[in-house]
């Protein structure tokens, strides 16, 4: 069984990069989000548009952290090398090389749009079902802009500074139901909150422990999105991707991809597969050892 997969080969291709990843490490660390400009090209913005808008009307919320009027579609990179190439983007591991530990992995991908009329999201934070004291480095969340996000159609809305709250200064968030744990939650954090505001293509970055949520939409438009999570390699992902994805898919998926998805092994021996490296379930007649006849 192997031991150690440091995927941590991403390199960057130019010193305007490497001051890029420098300047959004620290604007992350500082006030708990930055965004990328131009993360993705007309072109992308354009294929996911149509891939987003052939989907319309499809995948509604089961509730009001959902949203009654958002449609999520989850495991969104097993709709095609499109999304995946954005899942292991260089710019994007480059940050998750910086906050979390080797072999991290990806914990959610989806696409995320807002139709008018939808209310705003509860107060929450990506991580906030991990039980480790505040403040903590647990995960990184993304939310990639597809249409110009503005305050009016549901931009994403964040809390500068609360990834280093306290367990007791950010008590009364989201963690279950319809809303906020504390009825006057909302109310407290009136003032506090920025609109990030930013156009199609470009990307915001911010710790999963950041609190924030998706604006109201009083537009007359759809405010669609991708959302790529990812988190420490020793903890559960919030979406179960092994029971998703099939693998005969994740076999023609990069190897980046793979591990991204949990088909790899963290020191010395988490996610063995009955004592065998996660990758070699892909090759077709796999049999666990446990299950082999003598």
């Amino acid at each position: 069984m192997a031991g150690n997969d440091d995927s941590r080969t991403q390199e960057y291709p130019n010193a305007e990069s490497d001051a890029q990843i420098r300047h959004a490490v620290r604007e992350i660390r500082e006030q708990g989000y930055c965004v990328l400009e131009s993360f993705l090209s007309g072109e992308q913005v354009d294929q996911i548009g149509q891939f987003l808008d052939a989907k319309k009307d499809h995948y509604f919320g089961r509730n009001n952290f959902e949203g009654d009027k958002t449609e999520r579609i989850y495991a969104i990179l097993s709709q095609g090398k499109l999304f995946q190439d954005l899942v292991e983007d260089r710019r994007i591991m480059a940050l998750c090389d910086r906050f979390l530990e080797p072999n991290y992995l990806l914990t959610t991908s989806q696409a995320i749009c807002i139709h008018p009329g939808e209310t705003p999201q509860p107060w929450h934070c990506d991580d906030a079902f991990y039980g480790i004291a505040r403040p903590r480095t647990v995960a990184l969340s993304t939310v990639i802009a597809i249409d110009d996000f503005t305050a009016k159609n549901g931009c994403t809305e964040v809390i500068p500074g609360s990834h280093l709250w306290s367990d007791e200064e950010i008590a009364g968030d989201y963690r279950s139901g319809d809303r906020e744990t504390d009825a006057d939650f909302v109310q407290r954090m009136a003032g506090k909150s920025v609109a990030v505001e930013m156009p199609a293509g470009a990307c915001v970055v911010f710790s999963s422990n950041t609190l924030h949520r998706g604006g109201r939409n009083s537009s007359q438009t759809v405010r669609r999105a991708l959302s790529n999570q990812y988190c420490q390699p020793w903890l559960r992902t919030i979406e179960n991707f092994y029971l998703t994805i099939p693998r005969a898919q994740v076999r023609e998926m990069s190897p980046r991809v793979q591990s991204l998805l949990g088909y790899s092994v963290h020191p010395p021996f988490m996610g063995q597969v009955s004592g065998s490296h996660p990758l070699k379930t892909l090759n077709p007649g796999f049999v666990p050892s446990v299950f082999r006849r003598e």
